[in-house]
């Protein structure tokens, strides 16, 4: 029984611990949108590691003369891939 004298009031102060982290939670706008951020990871389209290679294709694409740019629907789909014009 005495053991329910220090019990009681730790859960009680854990209560009211958990309800201030909650309402800080709510206050710093912790749930005000949810779906944004998954939204943002899946329009997310630069992979880790991927960025010189873009940089090489862009480059590359900057490089050809007006008459090849002109002929893009005549390319084949990993070239539009990798020129980041079909998505």
């Amino acid at each position: 029984m005495d053991i329910l004298y220090l019990l009681i009031p730790l859960s009680v102060l854990l209560v009211f611990g958990i309800l201030a982290m909650f309402a800080w939670a709510l206050k710093s706008g912790q749930f005000d949108d949810l779906e944004r951020e998954g939204l943002r990871l899946l329009g997310d389209d630069t992979l880790p590691g991927t960025s010189d290679r873009t940089t090489r294709v862009d480059t590359n694409q900057a490089a050809r003369s007006q008459s090849d740019k002109e002929s893009a629907p005549n390319q084949t789909m990993n070239e539009l891939r990798r020129s980041n014009q079909w998505q």
